[in-house]
């Protein structure tokens, strides 16, 4: 017999449980689907559930089972999210830390997984950002050249000492003469 609610779908076997009438079914099967688009953080998870109405006791015992499982692991997820990030958006250690921390992860969890961002690799990776941007700005003023680089820079969350080291170098590479304080020294 079909389901009236859904007629495509068959109705449940007489005798097993609806997932509406299951709080616990209900959360799991919310959980497994979006887990299921992507990896999320528990405190996401949390979210998704407290907008369905879903009860917290309920809640946080089908978050524990699916962290005993495996499916939610805030430090896996950190990990991949800085090696993601860095590596396709070129973000700085500062903004990767604060995009975890929106996601809900743990502040020793954030920690850890920017930790393993090496200060040499995040260097490259800016100076890798800055030659492609100075090749795009080649006509513009030194002085303008150099604002928008730092601008770059400082949103992608790199400290102000490599940003200010770091276009220096590159535009006196070029044959720019170029003063810029060293806003450590300041």
């Amino acid at each position: 017999m079909p389901d009236p609610l859904h007629p495509r779908r068959a109705a449940p076997p007489a005798g097993s449980a609806r997932p509406e009438d299951d709080p616990a079914a209900r959360a799991r099967e919310i959980c497994l689907r979006l887990l299921t688009g992507a990896p999320r953080t528990r405190a996401q998870l949390e979210q998704a559930l407290r907008r369905r109405d879903v009860d917290d006791t309920v809640a946080a015992a089908v978050l524990d089972r699916l962290t005993e499982a495996g499916l939610i692991d805030d430090a896996a997820f950190a990990g991949a999210w800085v090696d993601s990030r860095h590596a396709g958006r070129g973000l700085g250690r500062r903004a990767l830390a604060a995009e975890l921390r929106r996601r809900g992860v743990a502040e020793d969890t954030v920690r850890d997984a920017v930790d393993d961002l090496t200060p040499d690799r995040e260097e490259a990776t800016a100076r890798a950002l800055v030659r492609r941007r100075l090749q795009a700005t080649r006509r513009l003023d030194t002085e303008v050249r150099t604002r928008r680089l730092l601008g770059m820079l400082a949103r992608k969350g790199y400290p102000p000492g490599l940003c200010y080291r770091l276009v220096r170098e590159e535009l006196e590479a070029e044959g720019a003469d170029i003063d810029l304080p060293d806003p450590e020294l300041d």
